[in-house]
Order: C-alpha cells, then sequence, then structure tokens
C-alpha cells in the first residue's frame, strides 16, 4: 500500500523525465502520455479501494515520523481526488494525441502536463501545510507555461492575468503559513488539528484563518476574486483548458474544505459563516456571467465560477451530509466540466470558431456530438438522472436540514439559469438552421480520436447518475471522515487526539 501511496506523485515525475529525455519524439511522447496516465488510473482506484477497506494509509518519506519529516496522507477524500485528477489525466492524454497540436507538443507539452498532474496529486495527498504550498507553485508553474505555450497573443493576456492574481494568491498563502508556525509552532496538518484544540490565540487563528480563506478561494475562482478565470481559460488549446477547467480550481476547494474541517472548525473560527454567504455570492454572480456571454467557452469558463458556489456550499452548511454533497459535486462537476470543454474544442476544431452566432444546424452534421453535449449539459443543469441532479439534491437535502431557506432558493434558481445557459448554446450552436454561408468544416481521423474520450467521460456521467447510491455511500463516508478527524490523527501521528 505504500507504494500506491506514492506512486500518484512519483509515476508523473518519471513519465515528465521520460518525456523530456524524448524531447524530438513526439510519437513516442503521446504514447508515454496515454500508457502512464492510465497506469496512474488504475493504481489510484486500487489506492481508493484499499483506503475504503482499510482505512486511511500514511507514508513518512526517509523514515522521518512525524511532525518532524514529511508525510504523506490519503484518507477517502484525497484519494477519491487523486482518482478524478488522473481520469481527467487520460482523458486529455487521449485527446491530444487527436488534436495533434504539433507546434505546441514539440516545446514540452506533454512533460508539463505530467508535472501538472504531479502538482495536483502532490497537493491531495500531502500531510503538511507547508507543502501543500510547494505542490501548489509546482502546480502554478507548469500550468503558466501550458496556458502561455504557443504564444499567440490572447493566450499571453490571459497568461498575465493568471498569473498575476495566482502569485498574489502564493504571497497570502506563504504569510498565513508563517503566521500559523508563528502561532502554533508546526506545519503538520494532523499536529496542528491537535494542538489549536488546546491553544488560546483564537484571535490569531481567525486572522490566519482569513488568509487561508482569501488565498485559496483565490485559487478556487470565489467571489470577488474570480475575474481572472474567465479572462483565460478560453485561451489555450481546449486540452489545456479541459485539464484547467477540470482540476485547478478543485484544488483549491479541496484545500480549503481539508483546512476548515481539521484545523479552522466552527468551534475556534466562525468563519463558516462567511464561506456561506461566498458560496451564494459565487454562484450567482458565475451564472449571470455566463448567460451574457455567447462564445462557447467564455460561457462554460463563467459556469466553472458559478459551480464553485455549489462545491464550496456544502463546507458553509458543514454537516456530514452537506460535506458529502460537496464531495459528489467534485466528483460529477470535474468528469462533467471537462468533457464540455472538449466538446467545446471539437466543434471550434471542425468549424474554425466558437461563436456561438457563427454556428448552427450541429444536430444535423454532428448528431454523435450533439447527443454528446446534452449528456454533460443537462447534467450540469441538474437534470435527473444524471449526476448533477443527485449532487445538487444532497446539498438542498442539507440546507433542508438546517433551514437554511436562502441558500435553497438561490442553489435552485441557479440551476435554472444553468439550464438556461446549456439551452442557449444548444439553441445556437446545434439546433438553429446553419449560417449562410455556413462555416467550412472538417472531419478526419482527428475528429474520431478526440471523441474517445468525451465518450468515455459522458459514460461516467452517466454510471455517476444512475450509480448514484454507491457514490453517494463513498461520499458520506469521505465525510464522516473529514468530521470526525481523529482517525487522520491517530494515522499520521500514531497517537489519539
Amino acid at each position: 500500500m505504500n507504494g500506491l501511496l506514492i506512486a500518484p506523485v512519483l509515476l508523473p515525475l518519471l513519465l515528465g523525465i521520460l518525456s523530456l529525455l524524448l524531447w524530438h519524439h513526439v510519437r513516442a511522447q503521446r504514447v508515454i502520455a496515454v500508457a502512464g496516465t492510465g497506469l496512474l488510473t488504475l493504481l489510484s482506484l486500487r489506492l481508493l479501494i484499499g483506503i475504503y477497506r482499510h482505512g486511511i494509509q500514511v507514508v513518512h518519506l526517509g523514515n522521518w515520523e512525524a511532525p518532524f519529516g514529511i508525510s504523506l496522507a490519503a484518507d477517502l477524500l484525497g484519494a477519491i481526488m487523486v482518482v478524478l485528477a488522473s481520469i481527467t489525466g487520460f482523458a486529455i492524454a487521449l485527446y491530444s494525441v487527436g488534436a495533434n497540436e504539433r507546434q505546441r507538443e514539440c516545446f514540452g507539452y506533454y512533460p508539463l502536463v505530467h508535472i501538472l498532474i504531479m502538482g495536483v496529486n502532490g497537493a491531495f495527498l500531502t500531510g503538511d501545510i507547508f507543502n501543500l504550498y510547494v505542490w501548489f507553485e509546482v502546480m502554478l508553474m507548469s500550468s503558466f507555461v501550458l496556458l502561455a505555450l504557443g504564444g499567440e497573443k490572447p493566450q499571453i493576456e490571459g497568461g498575465v492575468k493568471y498569473m498575476a492574481l495566482n502569485f498574489f494568491s502564493s504571497v497570502i498563502f506563504l504569510t498565513a503559513v508563517g503566521l500559523l508556525y508563528g502561532v502554533m509552532g508546526t506545519l503538520n496538518l494532523a499536529d496542528l488539528a491537535v494542538k489549536v484544540r488546546g491553544t488560546e490565540s483564537t484571535g490569531m487563528l481567525v486572522v490566519i484563518g482569513c488568509l487561508f480563506l482569501a488565498s485559496f478561494g483565490i485559487k478556487a475562482a470565489i467571489f470577488p476574486l474570480f475575474f481572472w478565470l474567465p479572462a483565460s481559460y478560453h485561451t489555450p488549446p481546449p486540452a489545456v483548458s479541459g485539464l484547467f477547467a477540470g482540476l485547478l480550481t478543485k484544488v483549491g476547494v479541496y484545500a480549503m474544505i481539508r483546512l476548515f474541517t481539521l484545523i479552522f472548525t466552527p468551534d475556534l473560527v466562525h468563519l463558516h459563516g462567511l464561506i456561506l454567504g461566498l458560496a451564494a455570492l459565487t454562484m450567482v454572480t458565475g451564472v449571470l456571467g455566463a448567460a451574457a456571454q455567447f462564445e462557447f467557452r467564455r460561457i462554460l469558463s463563467f459556469h466553472i465560477v458559478s459551480q464553485i458556489g455549489y462545491m464550496i456550499l456544502g463546507l458553509g452548511l458543514f454537516t456530514p451530509l452537506a460535506l458529502a454533497g460537496s464531495i459528489f459535486y467534485l466528483m460529477h462537476h470535474i468528469i462533467v466540466k471537462t468533457n464540455l470543454f472538449l466538446i467545446a474544442g471539437i466543434v471550434h476544431y471542425r468549424f474554425g470558431t466558437g461563436e456561438l452566432k457563427s454556428l448552427g444546424g450541429l444536430y444535423k452534421t454532428a448528431p454523435w456530438l450533439s447527443l454528446l453535449f446534452l449528456i454533460p449539459a443537462l447534467s450540469l443543469a441538474g437534470i435527473p438522472p444524471l449526476s448533477g441532479f443527485f449532487a445538487k439534491l444532497l446539498l438542498v437535502m442539507a440546507a433542508v436540514d438546517i433551514h437554511a431557506w436562502g441558500m435553497i432558493a438561490t442553489a435552485l434558481g441557479v440551476s435554472l439559469l444553468t439550464l438556461y445557459s446549456m439551452t442557449k448554446i444548444w439553441n445556437e450552436a446545434f439546433w438553429k438552421d446553419a449560417p449562410t454561408p455556413p462555416p467550412p468544416a472538417r472531419t478526419d481521423q482527428s475528429t474520431i480520436l478526440m471523441m474517445i474520450p468525451v465518450i468515455l467521460l459522458a459514460t461516467i456521467t452517466v454510471v455517476i447518475g444512475f450509480g448514484a447510491g454507491p457514490v453517494f455511500r463513498l461520499a458520506l463516508a469521505a465525510a464522516n471522515q473529514l468530521m470526525n478527524p481523529s482517525d487522520y490523527i491517530h494515522a499520521v501521528l500514531g497517537v489519539s487526539p
């Protein structure tokens, strides 16, 4: 099991190094990417199964026991996120082979993707808050280069906005880490969870908690610091957009859930009410921004913001059912949003544009693509029996339990506006008659290869919907671990809290 716990970090590193060694052999890099991410997915699934059966797993690197050494710790939430990251990486690798972006593949595209996945998995598995910062920086460096790779003007503009605000977020993060170490004398997450319960510096913890909330909020693109995301995510190639949309903001959400259930709990800092308000504002502003757009990927970018609000809603409500809803929503959204961006990329590849006014008639010219769009689009809007319906249902049920009627109204209203946005894309791009003259279309082997990961992700969306019972039980088990962190503390420190 120790090898499985290290594999999600070590394997992408080795794949990245091997791809660098094969710099001038793009075909070999493609094979390595597909085979390597496929193997990573299988290992991640095995890790999740092992943790579900045998409990939380911990590795102390160099045999230095916590809290003095570097620890990797995987509970159910961390293992679930690693599986989702691996599936996303596999889908992006397949899609990239079809997209055939040779001008980018020749300049380190595949090594950067592997390093990005390594950073994401490292963030999900680290047991130390300083190393969480380190993994964030690994992600930031590789994602910025991927965003700007190609050197086109929109990419550079989007990359500058992305880099500037995320650099600011990193400064806040590092400041909070320094203050936390000054107050508590440790940065190991489990050790912090023990020591904060005996501290008298609750006022300082509130300040530090606000700093972490600001830092993770920027990375997760919550209100009011979300504007960098819709300004940048539509600018890179579709494969990069899909990778970013599926994973990067979710690392910020994961970090918020991890710290605000383990360290900054409601009995120590009264910030969960603030998180609840930010969730509502994030949902509303994101969906209103999407409703005003008429470009495929810009609409989807604003919807990332809106859907982040649902994910942190469960954290704000802070009940086992609410956290289970947030985890279920993460599982649903990573798959669905990645898929929608990949579909937008196929539309752009075939017709040379993502502007809805320049598209039309795709249900006739691309019927299979139309069906594959409807599955994640309706799931995002929460239409049963797809995965998004059950994710939203869990959050609404959790809000009903504590009589949060305002949040219920907000969540349902935003869901209706989400359906409106998805209907707008359907009407403009797929249903209306093709414009005159119609945009030149191309269908080749690359288009067929790009469809394979779309079909895979759409199938997973349907499976999550029809298998909502087992998925919910998994999410609830992960939520119960978060609400009762004694098992995590005991696994890392070897002592009961």
